[in-house]
C-alpha cells in the first residue's frame, strides 16, 4: 500500500479514533493530542502495519498503548472537571439530556482504565468482541469478563448518582 493511500484510509478512521480516545481521555483536547500522537506513531511506523489486516484495529492498538504511556508517565491522576463547554446550555429543555450525558461521562471516567477501553471498543464503537480482544492484546474470554464488571460497575456508580441527586 502507498503511502498515500495508508494516509487516506487513517483519515478515514479520524471520527471513530477521536470517539475512541474521548472515551478514554473526556477531555476534548487531550483526546485531539491522543488521537495525533497517535498518528505520528502510526505514520512513523508505517512500515510495520501489514497489508490485509485491519487498519482500524492496528490504530485503536497504537492509541490504547499511546493513552499508557501517558498514564504510566503523569505524577497525579486526573480528576474530571467539566469542560467550559458543559455549561452552554443550562436552563434550556437540552439541560437534562446534557445532565444525563455528564452523568455516564463521569460514571464511565470511574471505571479502571481496562474497563474504560472495553467500554469504548464495545458499547461505544461497536467493535466485535474478538476485534476488541485482538485491539487490546487479552483473550476474548478476558474481554467478555471486563465487559460484564465494567457493565455492573457503570449501572452501580449511576444508581448511586440517582441516589445523591434525589
Amino acid at each position: 500500500m502507498t503511502d498515500h493511500a495508508i494516509n487516506h484510509d487513517i483519515a478515514a478512521l479520524l471520527p471513530r479514533l477521536r470517539r475512541f480516545a474521548r472515551t478514554l481521555v473526556y477531555h476534548r483536547e487531550d483526546a485531539d493530542d491522543l488521537v495525533q500522537a497517535a498518528i505520528e506513531r502510526a505514520l512513523a511506523r508505517s512500515g510495520q502495519w501489514e497489508p490485509g489486516t485491519r487498519l482500524d484495529s492496528w490504530m485503536f492498538r497504537i492509541i490504547k498503548n499511546a493513552w499508557i504511556d501517558e498514564v504510566r508517565s503523569r505524577m497525579r491522576r486526573d480528576r474530571l472537571f467539566a469542560p467550559e463547554e458543559a455549561g452552554e446550555h443550562v436552563g434550556d429543555g437540552y439541560a437534562e439530556a446534557h445532565q444525563q450525558r455528564m452523568a455516564i461521562e463521569k460514571a464511565v471516567s470511574m471505571l479502571s482504565d481496562e474497563h474504560r477501553m472495553v467500554v469504548a471498543l464495545v458499547l461505544v464503537d461497536g467493535m466485535p468482541y474478538k476485534e476488541a480482544a485482538e485491539v487490546l492484546e487479552i483473550p476474548m474470554g478476558t474481554l467478555t469478563s471486563r465487559l460484564v464488571r465494567a457493565r455492573a460497575a457503570l449501572q452501580e456508580l449511576l444508581s448511586d448518582q440517582a441516589r445523591t441527586v434525589k
